[in-house]
């Protein structure tokens, strides 16, 4: 709770720091005090305020005057890293830039432990067959660039909230890009469905692409977002409302362990991966090719939906699903071909795709369903 000298601070710089402040988009309120490189020297006001703006934005439901002091702390400790990250961007020593996110008022502890989980940990079920299909091959040629958003085949960001169902992003997104390049028809698929009915994974305690793949393929298809709803919790697979809409045929593994296959099927498809995201560069990413540090964990779900290059650096364009607010309006560019064959933060360990051959099947299979004809909850 804030004291008596903290409510009249605020009373009295809120109204003027707030409305300078809300006359720019936030993501660009770092930089209102950029100074040629040099890392900015804020004082305890401007923090406070910078911290009030971004709570209006993140938690506007808290009250104005209930200033949490470590959170504020939290997030002051977070913005320092954030400038001094900045200034070296601006001095030419990194190729991407951070910002107050979402995640800025919580620990690297706290973000790893509430929004990523170590994919070791949970039984992949469903390994999936590594097919030659995208191993590069002598005379292949690739595109330079590809961007699935430009050619229709990428529904806007989502966000998977507090559970822990990145998995079931990735295995929608995958699955929503291969059905508009074989069909032409772009439809937002139910991420909920495969959290409550892929029983092989673990809900919002995580899981991995295949076995939901699998799920998709068993059940003759996928709802839509729109008759079965996400709402970022476990619940009871709901087979009164199971009505697929894009369907699968397969799915197969990229050759692991291989940059330029990973590349290949990229050419081709949105592709599923994992990485490592618990770096705190990862957790307060704004902009640029991501260079920053993580090792090769499997430890968060997103879907490959692009690369290209950018003055001399390649790199790939990675969909997330922790909103637009996160990142390049929710995705993040991560540097490719950088001489290690696990690829960066692990990139191409577990890369996998959902195979369809023709147009979405109508029928459920008999198997599929109850007596009653509903939907069995098995993967």
């Amino acid at each position: 709770m804030a004291s008596t000298v903290d409510i009249i601070l605020l009373l009295l710089f809120s109204s003027s720091a707030l409305a300078a402040v809300s006359s720019v988009p936030y993501q660009d309120v770092l930089t209102l005090s950029k100074q040629g490189g040099a890392v900015p020297v804020r004082s305890d006001e401007e923090v406070r305020m910078l911290y009030l703006e971004w709570r209006a934005k993140n938690h506007p439901a808290e009250k104005y005057l209930d200033l949490n002091e470590y959170r504020l702390e939290v997030f002051k400790e977070n913005l320092q890293f954030v400038d001094k990250h900045n200034a070296a961007a601006d001095r030419g020593e990194h190729t991407f830039r951070l910002g107050m996110n979402r995640f800025a008022d919580l620990t690297n502890e706290e973000y790893r432990t509430r929004f990523l989980r170590d994919f070791s940990r949970l039984r992949r079920s469903a390994s999936g067959k590594i097919s030659s299909r995208y191993r590069l091959r002598e005379g292949d040629d690739l595109p330079d660039s590809i961007d699935w958003r430009e050619k229709g085949a990428v529904v806007p960001v989502k966000n998977q909230g507090g559970c822990g169902s990145c998995w079931a992003f990735s295995t929608v997104a995958a699955v929503e890009g291969i059905n508009q390049i074989v069909t032409g028809d772009l439809i937002s698929l139910s991420e909920q469905q495969l959290v409550d009915c892929t029983t092989a994974n673990h809900g919002c305690r995580g899981g991995w692409m295949n076995p939901a793949f699998q799920f998709i393929v068993n059940n003759g298809g996928i709802n839509s977002e729109e008759t079965y709803p996400y709402r970022g919790q476990n619940g009871i697979c709901n087979s009164t409302v199971n009505a697929p809409v894009v369907s699968i045929d397969s799915y197969e593994n990229v050759p692991s362990h291989n940059e330029q296959s990973l590349q290949k099927a990229v050419a081709n498809q949105p592709v599923s991966v994992t990485m490592d995201a618990a770096g705190r560069d990862f957790q307060l990413y704004r902009s640029g090719i991501f260079t920053g540090s993580c090792n090769i964990s499997a430890n968060h779900a997103l879907t490959v939906v692009g690369y290209g290059t950018e003055n001399d650096k390649d790199y790939r364009t990675v969909k997330n699903s922790w909103g637009k607010n996160w990142g390049e309006s929710g995705y993040i560019r991560v540097e490719r071909n950088i001489g290690n064959p696990n690829g960066k933060c692990g990139i191409t360990r577990f890369a996998s795709y959902p195979v369809k051959k023709g147009t979405n099947t109508a029928a459920i299979p008999n198997w599929a369903l109850t007596s009653s004809g509903g939907l069995k909850s098995s993967a």
